[in-house]
């Protein structure tokens, strides 16, 4: 299915915000060539084909069932991942989607199944727990740092994405707000580090009912809010550690760390999820300050479609993807139990999945 050239063969299905980062990130890439682009607006479409060179520009049904495309990469809106995922895959294409993999665990299940049945691979976004930051919280962690980890503080609290994003409605319907919109970052990290997450609690509220839109052409624009913009979550790892995630976009400011590890010898601040470096910082018992352990971000640090390139890499060796379907359908099950349980006003639900190479092991034992 891969042609000569020893690279993967992309199409693009969603032309977006994010596109223009993704297709400048995956230039020159040996193991990735971009082929085809396509949109619901056909317009949106023509315009990242001419900004970065796409050879061909197609409606979304022809790209699916293009023959010369061996890998669709989906950054359509939340909504609509897993029908775009599904179609793909119908038509024997491998798939690497933005997050969140789908909105509802019987979606995400299909995906998994599909993907199975067809012996193609599917990965998700986000990519950042692959970059040097979270890497060396892992390494941190393997080598004893801070002894054994019993407990992670973490949270993402800003005013919302009306005051960046041209179009932020999107990020405000249901399957998306904070939780669905950033969660997926803080929680695939965690879980990366920590291993799995075996049941969590939450509480959610909604600050405003109506936003307005503050940056582009429509600024001014307003638009009503469908999903809680401010959730606690309290999480359980089957190591035993436990967890708190805060995700909200009612926050003005903040100084509160982005993510903290701690356990029986020391303590990890490291910087926020959805950034692929650092800083790390580390204070071991009996030390008097943190120590820098990676400084801040630096161009080799990671980069948005890192995941993809990865999981390109993995095709052409026969092996799987890190940023894995699997990986991804363990996150949509604990960001879904969190907002079943802030819509139902607290309560805990129990997780039954489990990640099949969890960065951590499950039994809290370092190493």
């Amino acid at each position: 299915m891969v042609h000569d050239g020893g690279s993967v063969r992309v199409g693009v299905v969603g032309c977006g915000n994010v596109s223009s980062r993704y297709l400048a990130n995956l230039a020159g890439d040996p193991a990735v060539t971009v082929v085809a682009c396509a949109d619901a607006d056909p317009a949106r479409a023509r315009a990242l084909g001419a900004a970065h060179a796409v050879p061909e520009v197609h409606p979304v049904d022809a790209l699916l069932t293009h023959p010369d495309i061996d890998l669709v990469l989906n950054l359509t809106p939340p909504r609509a991942h897993a029908e775009v995922t599904l179609r793909a895959l119908e038509h024997g294409k491998h798939v690497y989607t933005e997050k969140p993999l789908a909105t509802t665990m019987a979606d995400g299940h299909r995906i998994v199944e599909a993907a199975r049945a067809r012996s193609l691979q599917v990965g998700t976004a986000p990519d950042t727990f692959l970059g040097v930051g979270a890497q060396t919280c892992a390494a941190l962690l393997a080598e004893g740092a801070i002894g054994t980890p019993t407990s992670v503080n973490a949270a993402m609290m800003n005013a919302g994405p009306e005051r960046f994003h041209p179009e932020p409605e999107f990020l405000y319907q249901e399957g998306a707000g904070p939780l669905f919109d950033i969660g997926p970052y803080y929680l695939t990290v965690l879980t990366e580090l920590m291993g799995s997450i075996v049941r969590v609690g939450a509480l959610g509220a909604t600050a405003r009912t109506e936003r307005v839109v503050l940056a582009g052409p429509r600024a001014g624009a307003t638009f009503s809010v469908q999903t809680p913009t401010h959730i606690n979550s309290v999480l359980e790892f089957a190591s035993g550690a436990m967890g708190m995630l805060v995700t909200s976009f009612d926050v003005v400011a903040t100084r509160t760390p982005h993510l903290e590890i701690h356990g029986t010898e020391g303590t990890i601040v490291a910087a926020q999820a959805n950034s692929w470096g650092g800083p790390v910082l580390l204070r071991a018992a009996g030390s008097t300050d943190f120590v820098e352990v990676l400084p801040g971000p630096r161009d080799s640090d990671g980069f948005m479609g890192m995941g993809l390139v990865e999981m390109a890499r993995a095709i052409l060796a026969g092996r799987p993807a890190l940023a894995a379907a699997t990986r991804g359908l363990h996150v949509l099950e604990v960001l879904t139990a969190i907002a079943d349980a802030a819509r139902s006003g607290g309560g805990f639900t129990t997780i039954s999945s489990r990640l099949e190479t969890p960065g951590r092991r499950d039994t809290g034992v370092v190493g």
